[in-house]
């Protein structure tokens, strides 16, 4: 039996949902160049994060032309308690994707390229191949772009690991998402060891051939954490030499997803900003409406250690 402070209680209780703060409003998506940008992903068939997971930037950064896309199809094969990506059993892998990724990127004169995927448990290795082959795709139709991957955890799997690693992007990221109390309701399929391992296997593997790799990971806040349970997690990520970590407020997608606990006021993500810069990270980004790809090509420039990766590869 599961000891008893293990257990995650989560109020379901109805109640009345509380007025979303000023600073947490975000313009309505418009204009010529979000719609522009949505047509290209519909006639290339590709899927954005931006789109599956309710971002609520989209807005602002598919006027600015930036998108993260989401490869391995639109289902994923968790049912994480927090993630609005719909779920279900995924057709097989479209081995085109990476190209047509590619051309978009080329297409869009992207100078930072973030590319994600769902959760694809039903073939990890393959789920590697195909972000192997969309940063060879990327650097083949847009030389000189910055690469991004946001990968899932591969279920621990080391070669799907030492694939995308060899692959040199220059920022690889995967999202800690919460503390570790919270990852059997939050996190589903996801283990918290699992994932710090993850990251920190992904420096050891660079290592080995005299390389260095940009690692980053984002935590979402207001899902019943406590603000001690945030700091340990912060540790654990800088003592993994993590380089950038992202901090942002959940908001509950819908009714079937896990209750939003309360809102941090920016003064708290301030706070939290302060507290992992003290870590050791070399760049923090947090706020309200921060999303593991908001802004991230000023992230990996903050760092000056993306800008050195790439000047590397030519």
């Amino acid at each position: 039996m599961t000891p008893t402070a293990e257990l995650v209680q989560i109020d379901l209780t109805p109640r009345k949902p509380a007025p979303k703060p000023a600073w947490l409003k975000a313009k309505a998506p418009m204009g010529e160049t979000f719609h522009n940008l949505k047509k290209m992903a519909r006639e290339l068939n590709l899927h954005t994060v931006c789109e599956s997971a309710h971002c609520p930037n989209i807005g602002e950064c598919w006027n600015q032309k930036a998108a993260t896309f989401m490869m391995l199809g639109n289902l994923c094969t968790r049912r994480c308690g927090f993630c609005a990506v719909p779920k279900g059993r995924p057709e097989p892998i479209d081995l085109d994707e990476p190209r047509r990724v590619a051309y978009a990127v080329a297409q869009l004169g992207l100078h930072h390229a973030v590319i994600t995927s769902v959760n694809r448990d039903d073939d990890n290795v393959g789920a590697a191949h195909a972000f192997v082959k969309v940063v060879e795709e990327i650097r083949l139709q847009a030389p000189g772009c910055r690469i991004e991957i946001l990968t899932p955890d591969f279920q621990g799997n080391e070669e799907s690991l030492r694939l995308v690693v060899a692959a040199r992007p220059e920022i690889l990221n995967h999202n800690i998402e919460t503390v570790p109390r919270l990852y059997r309701v939050a996190k589903s399929g996801g283990r918290y060891e699992r994932s710090l391992r993850f990251l920190e296997y992904a420096k050891e593997i660079a290592a080995e051939s005299g390389e260095q790799i940009v690692t980053k990971t984002g935590i979402i806040v207001g899902m019943g954490e406590e603000m001690h349970e945030l700091l340990a997690v912060f540790r654990d990520l800088a003592d993994r030499r993590v380089d950038i970590l992202t901090i942002g407020q959940y908001l509950r997608p819908s009714r079937d997803h896990l209750p939003m606990t309360r809102y941090y006021t920016p003064d708290e993500f301030a706070f939290l900003k302060h507290e992992a810069l003290a870590m050791g990270f070399r760049h923090v980004e947090s706020g309200p409406l921060v999303r593991s790809s908001y802004h991230a090509q000023e992230q990996a420039e903050s760092t000056g250690l993306a800008v050195n990766n790439i000047a590397n590869l030519y």
